[in-house]
């Protein structure tokens, strides 16, 4: 589960701008949704449903979210953190 928050959140980076978030909205509610442990995985579907224009693994994005749903509040909080430490890094850009 580790390793797989790990290589998500990598790529949050690539994105990011000084404003505390993506830059991205859409990213920024998937983000949300997937640490928020009070959006269901049914809620969590048509959140990525929105974003994507290919279809995707049901099955897959389930257990990805069944990952963060079995987490206690205190791993989700330090994902969250880790979200915010991530944007707030010098690697991201000062301006978009």
């Amino acid at each position: 589960m580790k390793l797989a928050v790990v290589f998500i959140l990598a790529a949050i980076p690539i994105c990011c701008y000084a404003s505390g978030s993506s830059g991205c909205s859409m990213l920024d509610n998937i983000i949300e949704s997937t640490i928020d442990p009070a959006v269901s995985v049914e809620d969590y579907h048509a959140t990525i449903d929105e974003a994507t224009t290919l279809p995707y693994h049901k099955g897959a994005v389930t257990k990805f979210k069944q990952c963060f749903l079995d987490q206690s509040n205190e791993t989700l909080q330090n994902v969250q953190v880790m979200v915010e430490a991530i944007y707030n890094s010098e690697d991201c850009p000062e301006e978009a």
